[in-house]
């Protein structure tokens, strides 16, 4: 299969929390409000069901539904990723065509955790997802919480598939995302996207088409205005605008990820609900220090 249409990433793209209902449930209407709260705020794109979404919890039905709403609310405004991260290739085709079912505009593909496959068991592996797909597939690494890591030569060589659009570099390694973006260079529909939110700037300056971004659920118009401000020559605001936000990233350790992003937009008045036991609330200390970080920020007063 081959995508009907060339697909270039960019821009801010949250990694959308699922919002759930106090019986851990999946909070529908909690989950549209938020989807216009990201857009009207200027974010190029929503990507749900991520690690930032608790994939990990989710049955395919669960999953089915929540990329079924998120089209349905979009409404084409801003594309639409969705997270299709399994443990085996069968079970990531599975939830792609899923993905692909719902009309997603793209796929977001993890590499596979517990298991630790070597670079040709990966290749193997992102090549038969994106044979059995139209949709434009975006690679996911993230060492730091799946313990396997796509190395460059990798990436430079899965890059070459027509359909494989970009990678989201969470490793928080610019040595690596530098070398992403270096080996691919030359290929102008593949798109290299932080997937560390202190290295937004970081990865422009080095050429990077943007950022899958956490923070950008919490504060997405000062997400977006990091890019936008460096794609319009403002490249002094736009590192202000990265220090800005670095103080939330930083506050991650506050709590069990995802609980600080949950807790921060609960702070805003935003519905985001409880986390996916065993991952529990925050203490009433951790919550008094990221409400200072918030206040300090400027996102509460």
């Amino acid at each position: 299969m081959q995508p009907t249409t060339r697909f270039k990433p960019k821009g801010i793209i949250p990694a959308v929390i699922t919002p759930l209902n106090g019986d851990g449930k999946f909070n529908e209407l909690a989950f549209r409000k938020l989807l216009n709260y990201l857009i009207d705020n200027g974010v190029h794109g929503l990507f749900v069901v991520g690690t930032t979404g608790e994939f990990y919890g989710l049955t395919p039905e669960e999953k089915r539904e929540i990329y079924t709403v998120a089209v349905e609310e979009t409404g084409g405004r801003v594309p639409v990723y969705a997270g299709t991260n399994g443990i085996t290739t069968r079970e990531t085709v599975l939830l792609t065509q899923i993905a692909e079912e719902c009309r997603a505009d793209a796929v977001s593909v993890l590499t596979p955790m517990f298991l630790s496959p070597n670079q040709n068991e990966l290749t193997d592996h992102y090549t038969t997802v994106a044979k059995n797909t139209s949709l434009p597939v975006i690679l996911y690494n993230n060492p730091p919480k799946t313990g396997v890591s796509l190395s460059p030569a990798t990436v430079e060589k899965l890059a070459e598939i027509n359909n494989i659009a970009g990678i989201k570099d969470s490793s928080g390694d610019m040595t690596v995302g530098a070398e992403f973006i270096r080996l691919t260079r030359h290929l102008d529909d593949f798109s290299v996207l932080m997937g560390r939110d202190t290295l937004i700037y970081g990865g422009l300056c080095y050429g990077a088409a943007g950022s899958i971004a956490a923070c950008a659920n919490v504060a997405p118009g000062l997400c977006a205005d990091i890019y936008e401000k460096f794609i319009a020559g403002d490249l002094k605001g736009s590192l202000e605008d990265q220090f800005r936000l670095a103080p939330l990233r930083l506050a991650f350790t506050l709590g069990t990820f995802p609980a600080v992003i949950k807790e921060s937009l609960t702070l805003l008045g935003i519905d985001a609900g409880p986390c996916m036991p065993p991952a529990g609330p925050m203490t009433i200390d951790e919550r008094s220090r990221l409400r200072k970080v918030l206040t300090e920020m400027g996102l509460i007063d």
